[in-house]
């Protein structure tokens, strides 16, 4: 498909006509000079990219652990707030029959997949100087960050606990009941006794947290040496077309991602057989 357009200047009349293809463009002028735009033409440099960023990692790189730590920051911070909140949470809803409870339940399952986006939305309406937490000033800061993943995430720990304590509380109930045990008994003596069954909640939470992007760009701000951190680098960075970077931060994601649920799965399984 060729389109051809005319633009008139005071010392020359200039045909620019742009050839449309598939994966590519060329654009040609009276001087037959031709400029490809390929847009697979940064595949050529993945290979440097993937060496350099390999040794931003080995050199151990200050900006680029920077970023990790910050988002380490903020996403075990927000699932440490979560937890505190979602842990009981679930375990009430799991133990006490109250109007409305499959109500509750049905909602919580469907909040675990709540749309980041629209929670950063609301964040941002309640932290903006128009808003009624503006006056705290938090917008565009880590604690901002922290409070919207930990709304992301407390519905996920809350509704796999409840799950979890529920499993208990059949092969339990009985026995907590002949010990004349309250509710709030049951709910801590449960709790301790699924901690271990517990931590895939946390890192189910965790990993929500760690791969964030929407937002906490949007009440974060994604500042550099702030509120920058490794998913919203590496959006931002692959835009640029700095792959190095973006692909070091990548491999730390994942390593990171992978190891702290490796590490949880190994003390679990190691705990359930030594305290059974």
């Amino acid at each position: 498909m060729v389109r051809c357009w005319r633009s008139k200047r005071a010392s020359e009349r200039m045909t620019l006509c742009v050839l449309m293809r598939t994966g590519f463009r060329t654009h040609e002028t009276i001087w037959g000079r031709r400029r490809p735009y390929d847009r697979f033409s940064n595949m050529n440099e993945s290979p440097s990219a993937i060496g350099t960023a390999l040794s931003m990692i080995a050199t151990l790189d200050a900006d680029l652990f920077e970023i990790v730590l910050l988002s380490l920051q903020v996403s075990l911070g927000a699932v440490a707030i979560a937890s505190i909140i979602a842990l009981p949470l679930g375990a009430l809803i799991a133990l006490q029959r109250f109007p409305g409870r499959r109500a509750v339940v049905i909602l919580l399952n469907a909040m675990m997949g709540l749309p980041p986006v629209v929670v950063g939305l609301m964040v941002y309406v309640l932290l903006s100087r128009a808003g009624p937490l503006g006056s705290m000033g938090l917008l565009f800061t880590p604690t901002a960050m922290v409070i919207a993943q930990s709304i992301i995430v407390l519905p996920i720990i809350a509704a796999l606990s409840r799950q979890t304590i529920a499993d208990l509380h059949e092969e339990y109930g009985e026995y907590l009941r002949s010990l004349g045990c309250t509710p709030m008994q049951s709910i801590a003596t449960l709790l301790w006794d699924g901690r271990f069954r517990l931590l895939t909640a946390i890192m189910a939470g965790f990993g929500r947290a760690i791969a964030e992007v929407g937002a906490v760009i949007i009440v974060g701000g994604n500042i550099q040496h702030s509120t920058r951190v490794m998913t919203t680098t590496i959006a931002l960075e692959t835009s640029k077309g700095n792959l190095a970077l973006a692909l070091g931060l990548g491999v730390m994601l994942l390593t990171l991602a992978l190891g702290i649920n490796a590490a949880a799965l190994v003390i679990s399984d190691t705990a359930r057989r030594r305290y059974g």
